[in-house]
């Protein structure tokens, strides 16, 4: 007797490592970020102006500087490094094929996982384990760094006076909300 095995596709939506978490304590907001596209970006200086026409924005070239638009960031991490962040949907990836010039451009998307900081206290949480100086003038709107929080490393945008993007890699993403929560606790 021969059984007949058949196969059903089923669409499985895939979750966030944060999705079940978020959180308000003392006035700080915690939530995952939506789901987002990224780039690790890589250009030597021939290549900046053909990428910056690809990606529909021009890439920062200044230490702490990010550029943004159509919901599209492009954060400075190096002189010849960026990350790139889709983190609207529908948002159509860049077309590279006519950039001249020595690049590397590596879809990171599922590496990483990142955490909404909002509130008055939301630079103070941060800096219970953050080191870099968040005040606005020294970290003003649209400023980013590569940095640690607590044992790990972040990638740390600002994107309102009162509010933060924290990138991390995906195995760290419980201990940066748990670590955030904590001290979001004692302000």
């Amino acid at each position: 007797m021969v059984e007949a095995i058949i196969w059903e596709k089923q669409s499985v939506a895939r979750s966030g490592m944060l999705d079940h978490r978020k959180e308000s304590i003392n006035g700080v907001t915690l939530v995952p970020a939506g789901p987002a596209k990224r780039l690790s970006l890589r250009a030597r200086p021939d290549a900046v102006a053909g990428l910056s026409q690809a990606l529909g924005l021009e890439l920062p070239m200044r230490p702490k500087s990010s550029a943004a638009a159509n919901g599209r960031w492009a954060l400075w991490l190096g002189p010849d490094e960026w990350l790139v962040i889709d983190a609207e949907e529908g948002t159509e990836a860049p077309v590279f094929t006519r950039v001249s010039g020595l690049y590397s451009a590596v879809e990171v998307s599922h590496r990483n996982a990142a955490i909404l900081v909002t509130g008055p206290k939301a630079a103070d949480v941060i800096n219970a384990g953050c080191p870099q100086d968040l005040g606005l003038s020294a970290f003003p709107v649209g400023a980013c760094s590569r940095t640690v929080l607590g044992k790990i490393e972040i990638v740390l945008l600002r994107t309102a006076p009162d509010a933060f993007r924290v990138e991390c890699w995906r195995s760290f993403a419980d201990y940066a909300f748990s670590y955030l929560s904590d001290a979001a606790r004692g302000v």
